[in-house]
């Protein structure tokens, strides 16, 4: 992206981008979808988004099941969006319901998607949340979009199939996939790896059980994350799959280390071999280019501040 082009980005932070459009956010109240909803609200456009059945509503959701194909069909129909940001599914990789993965994953977005395409008025951009866990036990260095996806784990398998099936809409609606890789920040589960590493600390544990300490990943910020779905909903490259990183990665190890610079202490580590996966991806970094190419560089946050914003909230 040359610089003007990037100017008009920043520019369009400030609300012009979304002035009188409707953005929907399937799994609005998800750790993503909430990032998003602000993201796109100080962007100028009006949020619309979906909650499961039974949860609280505020302004502007529905209650949804992205498995309830009827349901699903009069929301879109009701809302209307301009663009689209899928980020509802099944995220936790060891999920114990490999049949709901798949259903929620696969099932819910085509549900989605022949919802969308037949709707009186189509969207110009409709990003579909995947996952960098599709490449598997890739060993290519940064790896880029180019890189064959071999997928160790259901979650992964059920995130490729949706990438395949999606292409069937690509002649009816304008897709972007988006495959980020590892993201945490404020807010996230506990049942994911740095928030409780994060609560550890927080609460002065004096030990930790944890798997593979060895393993590396490629750890953003959700709020880049977030502005970088936003950024890709404004420039609509349809059609296209693009990595969401930071281009780095990091051992479990080194973000002991950070934690214990931060906290103050040195924390004791047991290795659980209950936590330790088969199949469990070794290393994972990405390449960010095609992704600058579109949207810009962004100025990445370190994980030290990440993980500072995420023990002093």
């Amino acid at each position: 992206m040359n610089r003007m082009a990037s100017e008009q980005f920043e520019a369009c932070a400030g609300g012009a981008e979304g002035a009188g459009r409707r953005a929907l956010i399937t799994g609005v109240r998800g750790f993503t979808g909430r990032y998003l909803a602000r993201e796109l609200g100080a962007a100028g456009y009006r949020v619309f988004g979906t909650v499961m059945p039974g949860e609280p509503l505020g302004p502007d959701m529905f209650h949804v099941d992205l498995c309830a194909r009827s349901a699903v069909a009069r929301m879109v129909a009701q809302v209307q969006p301009d663009v689209v940001a899928h980020l509802a599914g099944i995220s936790f990789v060891p999920h114990a319901d490999a049949e709901q993965v798949y259903r929620v994953n696969v099932v819910g977005t085509r549900n989605l998607l022949e919802a969308l395409a037949g709707a009186r008025r189509r969207p110009g951009a409709v990003l579909l949340a995947s996952s960098a866990n599709i490449y598997g036990n890739a060993c290519a260095g940064a790896i880029d979009e180019s890189v064959a996806p071999v997928p160790a784990n259901d979650y992964a398998v059920s995130k490729l199939a949706m990438e395949n099936m999606a292409r069937l809409w690509n002649e009816r609606l304008p897709i972007v996939i988006a495959r980020p890789f590892n993201y945490t920040g404020v807010g996230q589960d506990e049942q994911f790896l740095l928030p409780k590493i994060v609560a550890h600390f927080r609460r002065r544990a004096p030990d930790i059980a944890l798997g593979n300490v060895d393993v590396a990943r490629d750890f953003s910020d959700v709020r880049a994350v977030a502005a970088s779905y936003r950024r890709l909903l404004a420039a609509s490259p349809a059609g296209q799959a693009f990595n969401v990183c930071s281009g780095r990665a990091h051992s479990v190890s080194s973000v002991l280390a950070l934690m214990e610079d931060i906290a103050g202490y040195r924390i004791a580590v047991e290795v659980n071999p209950a936590l330790v996966r088969s199949g469990d991806v070794l290393t994972l970094a990405g390449c960010n280019d095609k992704l600058a190419s579109v949207i810009g560089r962004q100025r990445g946050t370190p994980l030290a501040d990440t993980l500072r914003w995420m023990y002093e909230a």
